[in-house]
């Protein structure tokens, strides 16, 4: 751990921390960032509890709500929450699967952040400060956050955590920090994220961030710092008490973010949990290769992103979230489909996380964690859930891309896809208007994978299309795609 460092000039007025950038006046040029980890807090509990300190976060910075992963990818609990927060990689990645991992995970391959900060640079300043202790002990086999960590605390309890982190705060360099708060998480468990012991609890880690932002305040180097905090959770809750599952409540998180340059507002593409450990590398410059994530705030380029959603027809979920109109440029081929079935999923749709997994939950549409915003799902499971005739056959094609002088083109999308039954999924390219070429078929399950894929340009095409396929769906499962591009 460093100690303060010497002020250049001694004189400039602390700065309160706000989610607005620093005045040029301020000449902050020192990046400092702190994660607020809230176990089992959920953002739409918030408004309902006394919560002036989130409130504000809320008002002045980004905030929105997250979406996990649910089984057989990981349970919602906190082992496999911390740790993708903290490693930027979902659970098929850090193999943290349960509250007991011991030596069953990947967090070698896959360190957290603070740790990679350390690793870039001996010389930042790292803490992590937490009421549960398997996240900097050894009390479940390797802690989340790692020994290369300057200073690693096990509170035992949250005022102890807020006690020892705002004094660390006062009075260290603290450059980038984890702090961990319990007490929401055991009063969701006591009395449901609908009860009142959870609405206080909310009150009470709210005094205690409180507590912390004013140690930040307070510091003898505030005017030359920049700070970013970002308050997120583990997994939600239940309105009746407990997680694990795969309902939205159990899957439910939050990001809240502020600091320099964050625009206020609720995000056009909602961040993921991954996002955090993106975001804290890219503060300092660190490169954030191999993680799942990228820095909150990055704008989106996915073409389905574009896609305006509706409210359902068939579903009777409680939300909208659907489309069957393509961005502009690409089509639906609906040649060769059935009749009848759930209006919703006749042919390629588009749709976004909330409204798919709400459809059926337990089916793995809780998995599709790699896809962002909307996306295209072909889902011959949830369209056979009204009378129909004829099989689940539909394309979708995409826009001509220039492929004038090339000799190889790169096909990259995330896909999500469930083999059953005699169904086929397929994407192929089409060159100049010609006959179609099948560039990958699947014989099986794939979760959740960017899929790159690589096809020759023949001599002289100038013109190339892609089109996934699924067809002679006949009440089995899906397809989901995400941000295809193509590079060359």
């Amino acid at each position: 751990m460093g100690s303060l460092r010497n002020l250049t000039a001694a004189g400039l007025a602390v700065a309160a921390l706000t989610a607005v950038p620093l005045p040029q006046a301020a000449a902050a040029v020192v990046p400092k960032v702190l994660v607020i980890g809230v176990d089992g807090l959920m953002l739409d509990r918030i408004a309902a509890a006394d919560a002036p300190a989130l409130d504000s976060l809320i008002t002045t910075g980004s905030s929105a709500k997250t979406s996990l992963y649910a089984n057989p990818m990981a349970p919602t609990l906190s082992g496999p929450g911390w740790a993708t927060i903290a490693t930027g990689a979902w659970p098929d990645k850090h193999g943290v699967l349960s509250n007991s991992w011991g030596t069953n995970h990947r967090l070698a391959e896959h360190p957290d952040f603070l740790t990679r900060l350390e690793r870039a640079d001996r010389a930042t300043s790292t803490y992590a400060i937490a009421t549960w202790a398997p996240l900097v002990t050894t009390s479940a086999g390797t802690p989340i956050f790692g020994p290369e960590i300057d200073l690693r605390v096990s509170s035992g309890g949250d005022q102890a955590t807020a006690d020892r982190a705002a004094q660390h705060l006062r009075t260290t360099d603290a450059d980038a920090g984890f702090l961990h708060f319990d007490d929401v998480d055991a009063a969701g468990h006591s009395c449901g994220a609908a009860g009142a012991c959870y609405r206080a609890a909310v009150t009470a880690v709210d005094k205690r961030i409180k507590q912390i932002l004013d140690a930040i305040a307070a510091r003898p180097t505030r005017a030359q710092e920049a700070w970013s905090v970002i308050v997120t959770s583990d997994h939600g809750h239940t309105d009746t008490g407990g997680h694990g599952g795969s309902t939205p409540g159990e899957r439910a998180s939050l990001i809240i973010h502020t600091g320099p340059g964050v625009a206020a507002g609720t995000p056009a593409v909602a961040p993921k949990n991954v996002d955090v450990a993106a975001t804290v590398l890219a503060r300092f410059g660190v490169s954030a290769t191999g993680l799942d994530g990228r820095p909150l705030g990055t704008a989106s380029t996915d073409p389905f992103d574009t896609v305006a959603l509706k409210p359902a027809v068939h579903e009777a979920i409680g939300v909208s979230g659907w489309s069957d109109t393509a961005p502009s440029g690409w089509r639906i081929d609906n040649t060769g489909m059935g009749t009848g079935g759930v209006t919703e999923w006749h042919g390629w749709a588009f749709t976004d996380d909330d409204f798919w997994t709400r459809t059926e939950t337990g089916q793995w549409r809780e998995t599709n964690v790699r896809a962002r915003g909307v996306f295209a799902v072909a889902d011959s499971d949830e369209w056979s859930d009204r009378a129909r005739t004829g099989t689940f056959t539909s394309a979708l094609v995409s826009p001509a891309h220039d492929v004038t002088g090339r000799s190889r083109a790169t096909i990259t999308f995330g896909s999500h896809y469930r083999k059953e039954g005699a169904e086929t999924a397929t994407v192929s390219v089409s060159f100049d208007g010609g006959t179609a070429r099948t560039a990958l078929t699947y014989s099986g399950d794939v979760v959740a994978k960017v899929e790159q894929v690589q096809v020759a340009v023949p001599t002289g095409a100038t013109r190339m299309t892609v089109t996934w396929r699924l067809a002679n769906g006949d009440n089995n499962w899906f397809w989901a795609v995400d941000h295809p591009s193509i590079t060359f």
